[in-house]
């Protein structure tokens, strides 16, 4: 039985394809239209980390009708409690709670692992997965650092799985297409992308050490990591903010729009980057910059720019989030939404695509559940019938690297000269030893 149904996870062609892309039927509930198909047809799911951006995603999943979730791991015991009957919501089967995600991997009947921990546990989790014979879907960035890149596209070359990063605008339709007219010539030759992000995000303090919760497995939630006394200001989102654990908003959101600025310029490693910024809004614990610009010159004579700035929310040219190329003839922008707007040489608008779905660009958790559902569904096709995906780990490593090597100059001070062909770091030997890779917790070194 279990050698059948998992001959038809690979074989099978998605029947329901068509239907699913937006989300459910209107005429039919979560439940009922999750059930459509048996069970043995579905893809199973079980999701690591579920306390936010885990339990949007665990949502999305749920309501998918050619998946079911069964089992929702975290180390936070609260978070699975809140996720649990959410997902009750919008499918029949009842997934098992489990604090260890490791143990979920250990059962046959998991076809895919959903990383939606903290960053330090990405790369690390995907390649324990892929180990198991997982297939993985892995929230951006897919790594901690760069070595870690390195090891995940080792790991699909081992072990032939699918490995999907969550950078989930490569599927939107809209920017896809927008994406193409920068490609055929829309606004003549594209030599510059700009990015930015910005926030009102407030201070978060001095933090205590304190006993760790109850509630709170602390040594799994910092598995790879070399052990750091527990403070009150850490969990559950400010993680992000410490080199320990997180990457900073360039890694935060920057990922999502430096990847459309690859995308679109068609390149992959630069030449040189460069960054500039700080601390600069409130003084608290918070250690990555709240205020970066990061650049990035690629041998086809064309550059990216990503300004990030975490603690003043004016937008930039009328968005909070963005990308906008700049071409011989014109430019091209692209917003949080799935839509793009052209313009001529003297600001002229000439062709808008819009999109009536509503994207939240600055939620925390779920900005665009239904546009969303097209990149579930294109990792499922990649799982079930050997389909292109619309971020495979070398592309997802490719755009992660950008950023990181972005936080690799802010924290050397100084221009990092690359190798264009392999993306490392070139005289400074001092920047690939610090910070291509990280020290771990002794015994939870990833391998592949």
């Amino acid at each position: 039985m279990e050698e059948s149904r998992r001959n038809f996870i690979k074989k099978a062609v998605i029947g329901t394809t068509a239907v699913t892309f937006g989300g459910i039927l209107p005429s039919f509930s979560a439940k009922s239209y999750g059930n459509i198909m048996g069970a043995n047809e579905r893809i199973n799911i079980a999701m690591m980390g579920v306390n936010a951006r885990g339990k949007a995603l665990a949502n999305n999943f749920a309501l998918q009708a050619n998946s079911q979730i069964t089992y929702i791991c975290d180390v936070d015991s609260g978070a699975i409690d809140r996720c649990m009957p959410e997902v009750m919501k919008r499918q029949k089967h009842q997934p098992k709670a489990e604090g260890d995600f490791r143990r979920a991997l250990e059962d046959k009947n998991v076809d895919a692992l959903v990383v939606a921990a903290p960053d330090h546990w990405h790369a690390p989790a995907a390649i324990l997965a892929s180990s198991a014979g997982k297939h993985v879907y892995l929230e951006k960035p897919c790594s901690h650092n760069p070595h870690e890149g390195e090891l995940l596209i080792e790991a699909v070359k081992k072990y032939k799985n699918v490995i999907q990063m969550g950078n989930q605008r490569r599927s939107w339709p809209n920017v896809a297409a927008g994406i193409r007219e920068v490609h055929n010539g829309a606004i003549g030759k594209a030599y510059f992308a700009k990015t930015w992000y910005t926030n009102n995000r407030a201070p978060i303090g001095i933090g205590k050490e304190v006993a760790v919760p109850n509630w709170l497995n602390f040594d799994l939630w910092q598995g790879p990591a070399p052990r750091r006394a527990y403070k009150d200001n850490i969990l559950h989102y400010n993680w992000h903010w410490f080199w320990h654990w997180g990457t900073g908003e360039a890694l935060n959101n920057g990922t999502h729009f430096v990847d459309l600025a690859r995308w679109g310029l068609q390149v992959e490693f630069p030449t040189k980057v460069t960054s500039v910024g700080g601390r600069y809004a409130h003084k608290d614990d918070w250690q990555t910059p709240d205020t970066q610009t990061i650049g990035m010159e690629f041998g086809n004579n064309s550059m990216i720019t990503w300004e990030g700035r975490s603690c003043n929310g004016l937008k930039t040219d009328g968005a909070t989030v963005g990308v906008v190329f700049y071409g011989e003839k014109g430019s091209l922008q692209i917003n949080g939404d799935n839509a793009y707007q052209i313009y001529d040489l003297n600001s002229k608008l000439i062709k808008e695509v819009r999109d009536t779905n509503k994207v939240e660009a600055t939620s925390l958790t779920n900005p665009s559940q239904q546009l969303d559902a097209i990149h579930i569904q294109n990792f499922f096709s990649a799982i079930k019938n050997g389909t292109a995906l619309n971020s495979d780990i070398i592309g997802g490593h490719q755009s992660t690297l950008l950023v990181q090597l972005g936080n690799i100059a802010q924290r050397t001070g100084k221009a990092l000269d690359i190798d264009p062909k392999t993306g490392k770091i070139l005289n400074n030997k001092d920047a690939m030893n610090k910070y291509w890779q990280r020290e771990y917790q002794k015994g939870w070194e990833p391998k592949v």
